[in-house]
């Protein structure tokens, strides 16, 4: 199992105070994958690139689905209830560490607290199609931007997106034989970096093309003023003019500037969809990218990383990725919808080209992608450690040395036949973004916000007549719902856009 035994140097009074009877030695995938060398600032790195993932360039679509008010209230509720529930998981990983069970993955956690079946038939499958979803999502979208920096320098070029998704595996395949999670720390350095960096393009972007909005609606209208003044006096003085003054009312009609409208980007609208229907379905499914956005479903594999002893340093992780979260999020959701209103696509860098015409310089949208398809490659290689420990304890001898000849090529081979899997999907289903939201739903949801309330409550047994209980029992109770309405807007989704679905589809 992936349990720890701690050392005497972990507690005060030299042993600690329980340690579970019978407990096995580290297999294969906690011993060479999950190594516990890191530091909380290592930790702060790894829940970065986890959580503060190209995926945010959605965000300003999920506004366009929820309005101002509800769209900033869902960032905040979404901010403040991911916070606390990954707090809640960490104390809970602290808490059993102190009793001897240090716990190491995601389904040991389940396994101790809930039962063994909840971790092996529930827990384990659902993280592990959430965070391999996550690596395919990762391929296709790095193969996306790939593929809009090549239109953008050849416009009438031949290649299809698949050839760029194999293209982005290539460099996934390199990644993959990275061995260890801790080994990650400076590439996720690095990540946090590049996800600052492209956040703030797509800022700095989308304000740019908002502004030329507003100076050409102010000078539009001071030329309408002026005109209008001008055909004034032309009444006043001559009211034998009429034919001029109609040709100038024609004029005027002519240069009319609807509010919002601009020569660079759409006319600025906020206002919901008119059809109720596709409004609460666009609501639940906006509600369902913001989950996803803030989810996670690897606290316990990033804590794993942490050396002895764990206490409190999750946390100061915490802090470190939700200032970085804070600077992201808001920023580009705010300012692509204010830039773009209803008429925010899917991913806010497709706005910056309106019918093959660069809104913004065009080595901006190049700098843009790039640093977004090297963020990608980080987000993919951290969830794909998961898949690498399960492969570790499956092929891998514990006894042997981590880097021997009898570790190494069977580690080499199934990564690299898991990287060739991930990659074919996102060649094959370019739609594997309506597919990864109902994994979402059924993953992202109990992972992030369900579980950690019912695992807190279950551990430190807090009073029922206390607020703690029943905040987290609401918690749980309520994105339980939303997940399972998530799921249902993520399948009639499918439902809408399966007309359009073919195999290696360029999209």
């Amino acid at each position: 199992m992936g349990s720890v035994r701690p050392s005497s140097a972990d507690f005060p009074g030299g042993a600690p105070p329980h340690v579970v009877a019978g407990e096995k030695e580290l297999d294969a995938g906690a011993q060479f994958v999950l190594k516990s060398r890191g530091s909380w600032i290592h930790c702060g790195y790894h829940l970065t690139t986890s959580i503060v993932a190209p995926a945010l360039l959605s965000l300003p679509f999920a506004l366009a689905s929820l309005g101002w008010t509800a769209g900033i209230a869902s960032l905040v509720i979404g901010a403040i209830v991911t916070f606390y529930s990954y707090n809640l998981l960490s104390l809970v990983l602290e808490h059993n560490a102190h009793l001897g069970r240090r716990h190491l993955r995601f389904r040991d956690m389940a396994n101790d607290i809930l039962g063994q079946r909840w971790g092996r038939y529930y827990v384990g499958p659902i993280q592990f199609l959430v965070c391999y979803g996550a690596v395919v999502g990762s391929t296709l979208l790095g193969g996306q931007c790939m593929k809009a920096i090549y239109l953008l320098s050849r416009p009438q070029g031949s290649m299809k997106l698949y050839q760029f998704v194999i293209i982005f595996g290539g460099l996934m395949l390199i990644l993959a034989q990275i061995p260890s999670f801790h080994s990650l720390r400076h590439i996720n350095l690095v990540s946090l970096v590049l996800a600052l960096v492209y956040s703030a393009c797509a800022t700095a972007g989308s304000i740019y093309i908002g502004n030329d909005d507003d100076d050409n609606n102010n000078n539009n209208n001071n030329n309408n003023n002026n005109n209008n003044n001008n055909n004034n006096n032309n009444n006043n003085n001559n009211n034998n003019i009429n034919n001029n003054n109609k040709n100038n009312n024609n004029n005027n009609n002519t240069g009319q500037y609807y509010a919002g409208s601009s020569s660079k980007g759409p006319r600025k609208d906020y206002s919901l969809h008119s059809n109720s229907e596709t409004r609460v379905f666009g609501m639940f499914n906006a509600l369902a990218i913001v989950a996803t956005t803030f989810g996670n479903g690897i606290i316990p594999e990033i804590q794993a990383t942490l050396a002895p002893p764990v206490k409190g340093k999750m946390f100061k992780g915490l802090c470190i990725c939700y200032a970085v979260v804070t600077a992201t999020f808001f920023s580009v959701a705010i300012s692509g919808y204010w830039a773009f209103g209803n008429k925010t696509n899917s991913l806010i860098l497709t706005n910056f080209l309106t019918d093959g015409k660069a809104l913004v310089p065009k080595w901006f949208i190049l700098m843009t992608n790039v640093f977004t398809i090297l963020q990608l490659s980080a987000v993919a290689v951290v969830y794909l450690q998961p898949t690498n420990e399960v492969l570790e304890r499956a092929f891998a001898d514990p006894t042997r040395g981590e880097f021997s000849m009898r570790n190494v090529v069977p580690r080499v081979i199934s990564r690299s036949i898991s990287i060739v899997i991930s990659t074919t999907i996102a060649a094959m289903l370019p739609f594997f973004g309506d597919i990864n939201a109902v994994i979402g739903a059924f993953g992202f949801m109990p992972l992030d916000f369900v579980l950690p309330a019912v695992f807190f409550n279950i551990t430190f047994k807090p009073s029922k007549r206390g607020f703690i209980f029943w905040l987290n029992t609401a918690i749980a109770s309520v994105f339980s719902v939303l997940g399972v309405i998530a799921a249902v807007a993520a399948v009639r989704q499918i439902s809408l856009d399966a007309e359009t679905y073919r195999l290696f589809a360029n999209v």
